[in-house]
């Protein structure tokens, strides 16, 4: 399905990332996966950046001395990669939440303007973020987070305008809550929470991998080639 394509996941080295950059591979993609941390993927077809997507330097130097080089295109661009401190706005340290706004919106801001560089004008070129539940249903002690989150939709929808003439979409997939490291970074008392408004979703169930899965190729396909500024939400959230 995806057999001469080069797709980028960051994010890659686990949870939904992980899955994500497997699926691309065991359909014949090109991958190129970009996490804080080392990849645990073996597929001669993976190739693996370790930085800090919270680091606009390194990204650009990524793209320019790196990427760009070795593969002189990208098809398809997952803005996967964020980080979570659920915690009271009023207790919240200061570089966390700065570390939120870094990787969770700056972050994709930056992979997405590099990523359209290499995209434009050549084959149809998809830019897919990850985003949240917690943008609609807001929960209490994620503010920062929910914020970012919501950036990101903003986000894709004017770069969908400014890469249209480019062959370039941009979309969002905001997952319900799916069971991840992620997850768990929450505390006992949130994750109470996280249950009741699982309980209380038109779906009443947390999101599994081929959910996220779906929607990816949904909007990776060529098909899609008319759906771009579009944001799905899991489960009935709305």
């Amino acid at each position: 399905m995806y057999k001469d394509k080069v797709v980028l996941v960051t994010g890659s080295s686990r949870g939904v990332g992980l899955e994500i950059a497997n699926h691309f591979l065991k359909h014949q993609a090109t991958v190129i996966g970009i996490s804080k941390g080392n990849s645990k993927i073996e597929n001669p077809n993976y190739h693996h950046f370790s930085l800090d997507i919270g680091d606009p330097a390194a990204i650009a130097s990524c793209f320019s001395t790196q990427i760009a080089k070795k593969f002189k295109r990208l098809d398809i661009v997952i803005n996967n990669a964020a980080v979570l401190t659920s915690q009271f706005s009023m207790i919240m340290p200061i570089k966390n939440a700065v570390d939120m706004v870094n990787v969770n919106l700056l972050g994709v801001f930056f992979v997405s303007r590099e990523a359209a560089k290499l995209m434009r004008n050549k084959e149809p070129g998809r830019i897919i973020n990850i985003g949240s539940m917690a943008v609609s249903l807001e929960p209490v002690g994620d503010s920062i987070y929910a914020a970012t989150k919501a950036g990101i939709n903003t986000l894709a929808n004017i770069m969908a305008k400014e890469f249209a003439s480019y062959n370039v979409t941009c979309n969002t997939l905001s997952i319900s809550a799916i069971e991840t490291d992620m997850l768990q970074q929450h505390s006992e008392v949130a994750q109470v929470k996280i249950k009741e408004i699982i309980k209380n979703l038109p779906i009443p169930r947390q999101a599994v991998i081929d959910d996220v899965l779906n929607v990816v190729d949904f909007f990776a396909s060529d098909r899609s080639s008319y759906i771009t500024a579009q944001t799905i939400y899991l489960g009935g959230i709305n």
